[in-house]
């Protein structure tokens, strides 16, 4: 007898989770730390919090980056909460452990039983991958992390479900995830500085410190035409 399948209201527990961890946050109020005008009036209390606690908020990140790559949910405003918090020195390495850790357990999830889960989530990418990672796999993976042409959580699924193995991913999430990670911890670093230094964060007083942050972001965004001249074969289809 066939098994009955899985009712699609229970292979969607991940949405179930991600919305409760959102309808939370909402109903504290948390998401108004995040405006501009709270990190300008809290700038000085923050850096105090990490100069006094450093070891505690530091490891307090990693963890919140690694539940939220886990969740999927998207980090580039956590990647700039990290450059605020640590600047761009100690943000872009708890940034990348952070997203590593997450990517690595939806890596070993997709070779348990909430796999099936997680392809119907990557489901519409992972045949486009697969022709890459039959080819070179590690270079494949690496392309995927350089060149942002697929969903973040797709590329940190899809690796597991096609069988590769746990040290090239775990190589090429690190150092493939490194130049956008750094782009954004840039905003955040100068965003701190800017405000620490009393000014108010508008075009204006942010155009010294971001000078180097947009650079840095500009830089990134060329990585996928620069990857397609050099290696016009591997570019992901």
């Amino acid at each position: 007898m066939a098994d009955t399948p899985t009712p699609l209201w229970r292979r969607l527990w991940p949405v179930y989770v991600i919305l409760l961890g959102l309808g939370v946050a909402l109903s504290q109020g948390w998401h108004e730390y995040l405006t501009v005008e709270s990190l300008s009036a809290n700038a000085v209390t923050l850096d105090a919090m990490v100069r006094e606690h450093f070891l505690v908020v530091f490891a307090s990140y990693i963890v919140i980056y690694a539940a939220a790559t886990t969740f999927m949910v998207p980090g580039s405003a956590l990647t700039i909460g990290g450059g605020f918090l640590f600047g761009l020195a100690l943000g872009t390495p708890a940034t990348v452990i952070g997203a590593t850790l997450g990517a690595s357990i939806l890596f070993f999830a997709s070779k348990t039983s909430i796999g099936a889960v997680l392809r119907d989530i990557a489901g519409p990418f992972i045949e486009k991958m697969r022709a890459g990672f039959a080819e070179n796999p590690v270079s494949y993976m690496f392309a995927l992390r350089l060149i942002p042409l697929f969903p973040f959580a797709a590329v940190n699924i899809a690796p597991g479900l096609l069988g590769a193995k746990y040290r090239d991913y775990l190589l090429t999430t690190f150092f493939g995830i490194i130049p956008g990670t750094l782009a954004y911890t840039w905003i955040g670093a100068a965003v701190k500085g800017t405000l620490l230094q009393g000014g108010t964060p508008d075009i204006g007083s942010l155009a010294a410190n971001f000078v180097p942050a947009f650079i840095a972001l500009g830089a990134v965004s060329l990585l996928p035409v620069a990857y397609k001249k050099l290696f016009p074969k591997k570019v992901p289809a």
